[in-house]
């Protein structure tokens, strides 16, 4: 029996979480996870997927504010004695001390092909590039950041046309196997972690308000990955009329439109036709401030007078 402390907050890792605790040779010990959290236009309270999952499976659940700084929490998990701990998008740092608990290692899975896209928005930033393939990988934890030796990877297509949220739930889907494939290995020793190569090293840095803003300068493509790699949340958007219009599906229009970049060239079933360098974007979605998502059409049909 594999005993594991799993580290995870968000959707994402609940399919890893729910297919290791249905393995007959798996112990789910605990759950570690964020603490609850207010969410949405009510600030309701929300607790997060991978403690709902553990609530209903009757796992213990741990929520440290920061686990590096609660004592009480690290002995109760050294009492446990794991073999491993398990962390996907848990959220916080760990210790060394904590990364120490376990018997054989920390195992992380992270959503790229290391030592490519180290941080904390990989998914997001390998689409927003133009990223033809991404990956995920299990990695020894260590106390830099994404840096330990690589246990095993698996390559992932990202097609022109797929969005942040349907990458992730693809990466949600692969990573459940490829955990328990290395947990076993690493148990039997038939499985020997790689260090990283230190060529191709790139981080993933968070985004900034800055950037979700779309720059009509830019070329069609470079738009159209911005708008599908943060893919509402937290969403590409422009201003007009003083509103903030958040653009949730878009596709490449013209490639030899010489009007002015902005500017909007037409509107049809298919979209509303803007200019940008060198051709043209067509938006096909949006959610202007206050509404709901809409096509790009019926928007400007309602402020192509104003």
């Amino acid at each position: 029996m594999i005993k594991v402390v799993f580290f995870g907050t968000p959707q994402i890792a609940v399919k890893s979480l729910e297919y290791l605790n249905s393995l007959p040779d798996f112990e789910i010990q605990a759950v570690v996870t964020q603490p609850d959290r207010p969410s949405g236009r009510g600030h309701k309270i929300t607790i997060p997927p991978v403690k709902d999952f553990a609530l209903a499976n009757s796992i213990p659940v741990f929520q440290p504010k920061s686990i590096r700084k609660e004592p009480e929490i690290q002995k109760e998990l050294k009492n446990l004695k794991p073999d491993f701990f398990v962390t996907f998008a848990f959220g916080q740092i760990l210790s060394q001390e904590v990364l120490d608990i376990p018997k054989f290692a920390t195992i992380n899975l992270h959503a790229s092909l290391l030592p490519k896209y180290r941080g904390a928005n990989p998914i997001q930033r390998a689409i927003i590039n133009g990223d033809s393939e991404t990956g995920i990988c299990t990695m020894i934890t260590e106390l830099g950041l994404d840096c330990g030796d690589v246990c095993m990877k698996e390559v992932i297509q990202i097609p022109g046309d797929m969005n942040c949220e349907q990458l992730s739930e693809k990466i949600s889907e692969l990573s459940p196997k490829l955990l328990e494939q290395t947990l076993k290995g690493l148990v039997s020793g038939d499985l020997k972690p790689v260090p990283q190569c230190k060529d191709g090293v790139c981080m993933a840095n968070k985004l900034s308000k800055d950037e979700t803003l779309i720059d009509w300068s830019k070329s069609a493509g470079e738009i159209h990955n911005l708008v599908r790699g943060i893919y509402k949340s937290p969403c590409a958007y422009f201003v007009h009329d003083g509103k903030i219009i958040k653009v949730l599906e878009t596709s490449c229009g013209m490639s030899d439109f010489s009007g002015r970049e902005g500017e909007i060239i037409s509107s049809s079933k298919e979209g509303v036709e803007i200019g940008c360098t060198g051709g043209s974007i067509i938006i096909k979605k949006v959610k202007p401030e206050g509404k709901g998502e809409m096509s790009a059409r019926d928007w400007y049909n309602g402020v192509k007078n104003k």
